[in-house]
């Protein structure tokens, strides 16, 4: 994704990257970026869980409107509710 925003920020588009894996964006460098420590494919937290996202959303816009250095990464304070592993036969939400 990183790449992608990289190439819209050359059409004039300011572009933040939601991460879920930090160590993937460190080495891509987007233009902007946050990252938040939640299971991958869950950058904005828990399906239905509006208040949440709508904290998160704020956050994307807030880093697009604001940032001034190139390749900035930002660590959101938010924890999952509860500890996550890869299990393929269960649910982890």
């Amino acid at each position: 994704m990183g790449l992608v925003c990289r190439v819209v920020e050359e059409s004039g588009i300011a572009t933040v990257c939601l991460s879920t894996a930090q160590d993937l964006t460190q080495q891509v460098r987007p233009p902007r970026s946050l990252f938040i420590n939640f299971p991958m494919g869950n950058a904005f937290g828990k399906p239905f869980d509006v208040e949440m996202q709508t904290a998160i959303l704020r956050h994307c816009l807030e880093m697009a409107g604001n940032c001034e250095t190139p390749g900035e990464l930002v660590n959101l304070p938010y924890v999952w509710p509860k500890p996550f592993e890869f299990n393929p036969n269960a649910s982890n939400m």
